[in-house]
């Protein structure tokens, strides 16, 4: 199924008068013309990096997901009330915090992270099940971050299964 597409074409001049929609767009990395949900991941890794150094990581880094995830559902509604369109491409904001969820959990080298980001990617592309039943049934917001936390929790479960064997 084709995805809506909005009225008119968003760019960084319509983001930047819209925070919400700034955020919802990830910084801008969702305006990208092809993959955007690929490109909208990519920030989660210098801020995951960032929050590593400062000492958030492990279980303090998922809990920082939560109220992330909290304002994404939000921050997801207002984007998609101001396109007019459910779960646009776009809008990455869901990305980005399901795969700092993933970093959380990963070891902190360039290679696991490069393998977490692929995993992730993959499941949130291909929508396996359960992932695809709970896109096509929950809308809003909450839909939105929804399937990409599960995306994210069965990325998980291949980097640490990955982890077990290789270490």
């Amino acid at each position: 199924m084709a995805k809506q597409q909005p009225a008119f074409r968003p760019t960084l001049r319509w983001l930047l008068r819209r925070p919400a929609c700034f955020l919802g767009f990830g910084f801008g990395s969702g305006l990208a013309p092809f993959a955007p949900g690929t490109f909208g991941t990519l920030p989660a890794l210098p801020i995951a990096a960032l929050l590593i150094a400062l000492g958030i990581e492990g279980w303090l880094l998922a809990l920082l997901c939560l109220p992330l995830f909290a304002a994404g559902i939000w921050i997801c509604n207002q984007t998609e009330a101001a396109l007019g369109v459910h779960d646009y491409g776009g809008i990455v904001w869901d990305e980005i915090v399901a795969m700092l969820l993933v970093l959380a959990f990963t070891p902190q080298s360039w290679p696991w992270w490069l393998a977490a980001f692929a995993a992730f990617r993959f499941f949130d592309a291909v929508k396996p099940p359960p992932i695809r039943w709970f896109d096509q049934r929950v809308s809003g917001g909450f839909g939105v971050m929804l399937d990409d936390i599960i995306a994210a929790l069965m990325s998980l479960l291949v980097i640490r299964a990955a982890v077990w064997l290789l270490h």
